[in-house]
């Protein structure tokens, strides 16, 4: 089965400084049919204004993908890393027993457009760690990129948890697909441009999650960019 989640149907708070939309329930949204799916818990597609961010703030017990979609985005943490992030990185921060960190915009003059994702850790009280890695464009041009598993295969970023996330690049007419093993699930998000998702069109923020269904096939409309969860 195939469930569409439409962009327009997600959480959304313009703050000013933030532009956000929440596929599930997150801060002041609150949707108890969205609450999360699977271990993915948060899913927030994030506009951060030029000068703006996130000050320093305390998580746990959260795995934490970030993934630029434009610009750039600053970060700093207690762990002593500091780092900028760029379209085609992705960031892993593990936040385990605890971390401090911040999220800022550093141009004065282009904003930042991020995927902000929170997944559920196997185990609680894993020694906090952090990782970046960038995935051109090439690794992800017609096919899925592995980027985030449990084991850190193919170059991945690791996390603690059951958990596959694939990127993929697709043009018009290009197509990509997914076998998903028994019991396994899906969440498909597209980032930009438009796809089918076996046979039905998902467009720029809509997201879809499979359940019961045997594979994946996803096909460009046009010039689009999705991500692919593959959950436990």
């Amino acid at each position: 089965m195939v469930t569409i989640r439409k962009a327009t149907e997600r959480g959304h708070f313009d703050h000013g400084w933030l532009n956000t939309y929440h596929a599930f329930s997150f801060a002041d949204y609150y949707d108890p049919q969205h609450m999360g799916f699977r271990s993915l818990r948060v899913l927030n597609e994030d506009r951060v204004e030029p000068g703006q961010g996130f000050p320093t703030h305390a998580h746990r017990d959260m795995e934490i993908l970030t993934y630029v979609l434009e610009g750039a985005l600053e970060h700093r943490d207690n762990m002593g890393n500091g780092s900028i992030l760029r379209p085609g990185e992705v960031q892993r921060m593990s936040a385990g027993t605890g971390v401090m960190h911040s999220e800022y915009n550093p141009s004065q003059s282009e904003l930042v457009h991020l995927l902000q994702i929170w997944i559920l850790p196997d185990r609680k009280g894993v020694a906090p760690s952090y990782d970046q890695k960038a995935f051109p464009d090439a690794e992800k041009r017609g096919r899925l990129r592995l980027v985030a598993s449990r084991e850190g295969r193919e170059g991945s970023v690791t996390i603690h948890q059951d958990t596959d996330l694939y990127l993929t690049a697709l043009g018009s007419g290009q197509e990509v697909s997914h076998s998903l093993r028994r019991g396994r699930h899906a969440w498909v998000q597209i980032a930009r441009g438009s796809v089918k998702l076996n046979g039905q069109l998902l467009e720029q923020g809509d997201a879809a999650s499979v359940s019961g269904e045997e594979a994946l096939k996803l096909t460009g409309v046009d010039e689009a960019e999705a991500l692919v969860f593959d959950l436990a």
